[in-house]
């Protein structure tokens, strides 16, 4: 064991943190981080970990509360100052034993140079996000930490603790490790519970907030259960960590795990329940970590951070799944129409895109972008392809649709709309989920879908996607972290596009009756 995981397990210990003694907490000497080992079987149900939460370090427990509440700021911003504040007083802070087992910085490309961000992310889904990322947080700085800086209200600790590095290092740790964890205390850094790793679909534990107040936070039940579901990209959640579970609303129905056997340290040796100490009972002022999954002897203990595509892991966690099928890829409308300007006209094309919006239709939304989807699969978006199609709409066909069709808020209806007019209004079978895309699909649709994916290939630049693959085996996880994670993303990516090729490629050497 090592010397700071020793440290670690003393300041729990000393905050009343309480975890079973069938976790083992492991240092990777090469970098790796800490992981969670089960040292025996942990069954489905077990509480192995219990956490007050005046333990997690959050803007209502630092010491940083009232600069913090004063300046008006909340949430990752305000957690991000309170966790600069509290590193800047070293072994004064409460929470030195845990922050002493912190990096200083996750290696987010949030923390990334931008020669870096250019160098390992051009053409991804994350390029132009990053600089975005890195411009907007920069003005947060200047806009909410400047101010507190010259207001000498920190006068007693090391400025150099606030500068604009430390605040993105500070943002790449709340962004990677915190907890949205009620109400009250909103967001928080939570100790121990941050150290299990993920894995998509098959996590171990979940983290609940016991809460006395069922009422009150219906609304909170009725969102995610845990989980940050993302997929793909154009991820709108850095400032939305994983939500705490009430523990009273149990996902799958089971009985609250404080009911279940638990080997905590400090209780008597044996299977201890609730039963057996009133202590385990549900505390309001408590979290739990309870045993969702079976877990072997010598197994590690995962979370999930969610059901969330390579992009957006790397984006908030700072590291990628090799065959990940929630990747996507996305298209931008406005490269859609680019092409198709090219192809025809700017005016032409302006002119299916409003048809196709009358039509109910429209993509993805992400601040000021519209796009499609391409699943880990290479089916596009279905609007891609109603987009698509009206494009090669005959023009006496678009006429009319142009000048009597009513605004439709319903796809399939819209299919149905479309595939009548364009068929000489022969009757066309019922469009369901099972054939909407083999209808849509004629040759000119799927040689269009080929010409949008050479498109989005080359912006990776002149490296074949064979050329990516050979030097990700070349690149160690470890040492080339960077270098690695976004290999793995390029790599998926541009599978998705092979993909998607193919998709088109298959439907379009098949004959079409028209």
């Amino acid at each position: 064991m090592s010397r700071r995981i020793r440290a670690f397990k003393r300041w729990m210990q000393s905050q009343g943190i309480e975890w079973s003694n069938g976790l083992e907490f492991t240092d990777d000497d090469e970098g790796g981080g800490i992981s969670v080992k089960a040292l025996f079987d942990l069954n489905e149900g077990d509480l192995v970990a219990t956490i007050p939460k005046n333990a997690c370090l959050t803007i209502k427990t630092s010491l940083a509360k009232d600069i913090i509440e004063e300046s008006g700021l909340a949430e990752s911003l305000g957690l991000s100052v309170a966790l600069m504040y509290e590193k800047s007083i070293g072994e004064a802070s409460n929470w030195a034993g845990y922050l002493q087992l912190l990096p200083d910085s996750e290696c987010l490309p949030l923390v990334w140079t931008l020669d870096e961000v250019d160098q390992f992310l051009t053409g991804t889904e994350l390029h132009k996000t990053m600089k975005e990322d890195k411009t907007l947080i920069y003005e947060d700085w200047k806009e909410n930490i400047m101010p507190i800086i010259s207001s000498g209200q920190l006068d007693n600790v090391d400025l150099k603790c606030f500068g604009v590095e430390q605040y993105f290092a500070a943002k790449s740790l709340v962004s990677s490790r915190s907890f949205e964890i009620d109400d009250y205390h909103g967001y928080g850094m939570v100790p121990l519970a941050d150290l299990f790793n993920h894995k998509t679909g098959a996590e171990n534990i979940h983290f609940t907030n016991v809460s006395p107040h069922s009422d009150s936070d219906s609304e909170s039940d009725n969102e995610s259960d845990g989980e940050v579901v993302e997929n793909g990209f154009h991820d709108n959640s850095n400032d939305e960590p994983p939500s705490v579970e009430k523990a009273h609303s149990s996902s799958n129905g089971s009985p609250t795990a404080v009911d279940n056997k638990s080997y905590m340290n400090g209780h008597a040796e044996g299977h201890t329940t609730s039963e057996d100490d009133p202590t385990l009972k549900d505390d309001p002022t408590a979290l739990e970590i309870i045993v969702v999954r079976a877990v072997k002897s010598g197994d590690e203990v995962y979370n999930t951070y969610g059901t969330m595509g390579n992009a957006a892991l790397l984006h908030r966690y700072g590291f990628t799944e090799p065959d990940n099928s929630y990747d996507i890829v996305n298209v931008d409308l406005k490269e859609v129409i680019k092409w198709s300007s090219d192809l025809f006209s700017c005016r032409y094309s302006r002119a299916r895109v409003s048809l196709w919006r009358k039509l109910g239709c429209s993509g993805c939304v992400s601040e000021n972008s519209e796009y499609f989807e391409i699943s880990s699969d290479g089916e596009p978006q279905i609007e891609l392809l109603i987009l698509l199609y009206i494009i090669f709409l005959p023009e006496k066909t678009y006429d009319k649709l142009n000048q009597s069709v009513p605004f439709v808020e319903d796809v399939n209806k819209t299919v149905n709309i479309l595939l009548s007019e364009d068929y000489s209004n022969k009757k066309v079978s019922l469009v369901t989920p099972e054939n909407v895309n083999s209808l849509l699909l004629t040759k000119k649709v799927c040689d269009a879908l080929l010409s949008l994916a050479d498109i989005r290939e080359s912006f990776y630049g002149v490296n074949s996607i064979s050329d990516d693959i050979e030097a990700l085996k070349r690149c160690s996880c470890v040492r080339e972290r960077k270098l690695y994670h976004s290999l793995v993303l390029r790599v998926s990516e541009r599978k998705i596009i092979k993909k998607l090729r193919t998709y088109a490629s298959k439907r379009s050497s098949k004959p079409k009756k028209r």
